[in-house]
């Protein structure tokens, strides 16, 4: 008993081979043409935006939210002459303060232990590891990847789902 077609089964297997690959053909036309009306509409939608949209937007801009701006930037820059006034007047000075008495207590709790003890406080040697280089290059390696990934996803790439040979049919 053979396994190979009759030759009916064959006219009719080429026959419709045929049939696939113009479909196949209609299809990648159709493809192009979307393509093209897609790029088209994309076009038409940046100049409506430039033409309409963004002048429009910027008028609103300008008639709801630049009388609020204006009102707002003597407060602002009151604010931050504020800020800084106090922050160099009163927080760097408690600030200096705390740290200085800090370093001075531990000064003087070395002092006392070297007095009790007669043997200076040794703080011991660290340890070097390859952690922190590990750890540097996973971090580098997945910036990369990220930024890679980024430019792969963001490209301006019109054509992507377009194939490559718009007319090779797939093989029956």
């Amino acid at each position: 008993m053979s396994m190979s077609p009759s030759r009916k089964q064959k006219k009719e297997l080429r026959k419709l081979q045929k049939t696939a690959a113009e479909l196949w053909q209609d299809q990648q036309v159709l493809a192009q043409r979307a393509a093209d009306v897609a790029r088209e509409a994309g076009r038409q939608a940046s100049v409506f935006g430039r033409q309409k949209v963004m002048p429009a937007a910027q008028a609103k801009y300008h008639e709801v939210v630049d009388p609020y701006v204006d009102k707002a930037r003597p407060y602002v820059a009151q604010g931050v002459l504020t800020t800084k006034r106090v922050v160099d007047s009163k927080v760097v000075p408690v600030v200096g303060t705390v740290v200085g008495k800090a370093m001075g207590a531990w000064d003087a709790a070395s002092e006392a232990r070297l007095k009790l003890t007669g043997k200076p406080v040794v703080v011991p040697p660290k340890k070097k590891s390859a952690g922190p280089i590990v750890a540097l290059v996973l971090g580098a390696a997945a910036a990369v990847g990220i930024l890679v990934a980024a430019w792969q996803t963001l490209r301006a790439d019109d054509e992507l789902w377009v194939a490559d040979d718009p007319l090779a049919a797939p093989d029956a």
